[in-house]
């Protein structure tokens, strides 16, 4: 049994509009969410004001908890798909769960989503109905057709220059 819910908010829920007042438990971010929304957005403004108000509280995860995002990612495929910010955001969650509470990421990012189920942290999308299967993804030169791990460092082919790109490998039903 989980301790108390701590919900995890990315950029993408900032922008689709997604009401910290009207969530259940404790609401968190990483402080470069605010980098992300531009000028004076509305979101911008939606989200100065619950940090104020202190519903928001943004939070840089540790260390440890960052490697082992990045670890999970780099075992789904997901990691050249996810940013900085995304990583953080689901080291958060990691970290959330190490301190007793039930972390819930609120996102609309599918390689978020897909390395949160991995995680067994739940998740949320604000307009969609989040992902139906689990990816793996494989990388591949669509120029020769040379295949690479997931896990893959560099976005270019070491056979002929070409820019990679990844497929889902196999789906596994939620």
């Amino acid at each position: 049994m989980g301790g108390q819910r701590a919900i995890i908010v990315d950029t993408t829920a900032f922008i689709a509009g997604f009401n910290v007042y009207s969530a259940h438990g404790e609401v968190y971010s990483v402080p470069e969410v605010e980098k992300e929304l531009t000028g004076d957005s509305i979101s911008k403004l939606r989200l100065k004001m619950a940090i104020e108000d202190g519903r928001l509280k943004l939070r840089e995860p540790s260390a440890q908890a960052l490697s082992k995002a990045r670890e999970t990612a780099l075992e789904m495929g997901d990691f050249l798909s996810l940013s900085e910010v995304d990583m953080k955001i689901i080291a958060l969650a990691v970290q959330l769960k190490s301190e007793g509470y039930t972390p819930e990421i609120i996102t609309d990012d599918f390689a978020i989503q897909n390395v949160a189920k991995r995680l067994n942290v739940k998740y949320a999308s604000v307009i969609t109905h989040g992902i139906k299967y689990q990816l793996r993804w494989v990388l591949y030169c669509p120029a020769c057709h040379r295949k690479y791990p997931p896990d893959y460092k560099s976005e270019i082919c070491e056979s002929c220059g070409t820019r990679l790109k990844r497929k889902p490998m196999s789906k596994d039903p939620m």
